[in-house]
């Protein structure tokens, strides 16, 4: 089956960028593949569907974050491991590689619908209504996600490291 006119040069085009926002909704490189390719199926699937003014990278990004909230509620069934408390994490040297790890590192604790807002707000730089579409809730619920998720972020990473980003 040969795929809908423009969805080629759309994959040529924004594959990279929708794996890399794959890759931090996830929690792994190879998860984030997994979930990029279901997406892009999908979205072949349905590329009719789009209007010919409408761009779809917005809606292929929802499929991704909405894939990537649904295998990890099931892997949190799968694999419910009780701990007590979280184990003690040094703040590490702050060079930009090494940072970027950290948050990455960082994004891993967040719970999925968290994980999703701090990625489409923080890493690809969208505003709370684009957020809030996208996600398919509110633009309070994106604000309290955010809020959430910045104050856990904030108490994994420590103050050195918190220092090293701003507040």
């Amino acid at each position: 089956m040969n795929p809908p006119e423009g969805f080629a040069e759309f994959v040529a085009a924004r594959g990279t960028s929708l794996l890399r926002t794959a890759y931090l909704a996830c929690d792994s490189p190879d998860e984030a593949e997994d979930v990029l390719q279901s997406a892009l199926e999908r979205a072949c699937r349905n590329w009719h569907r789009l209007r010919a003014d409408a761009a779809p990278e917005p809606y292929v990004r929802k499929i991704i974050i909405n894939l990537a909230i649904s295998r990890a509620r099931r892997r949190a069934i799968l694999r419910f491991i009780p701990t007590h408390s979280p184990p003690d994490r040094p703040a590490p040297a702050a060079s930009d590689v090494e940072l970027r790890q950290v948050l990455v590192d960082g994004l891993r604790i967040l719970p999925p619908r968290q994980r999703a807002v701090v990625v489409l707000r923080y890493w690809e730089d969208l505003t709370e209504s684009q957020t809030a579409q996208i996600l398919g809730c509110s633009v309070g619920t994106v604000k309290s996600q955010a809020s959430k998720a910045l104050v856990r972020l904030r108490a994994w990473l420590g103050e050195e490291v918190t220092g090293l980003v701003g507040s």
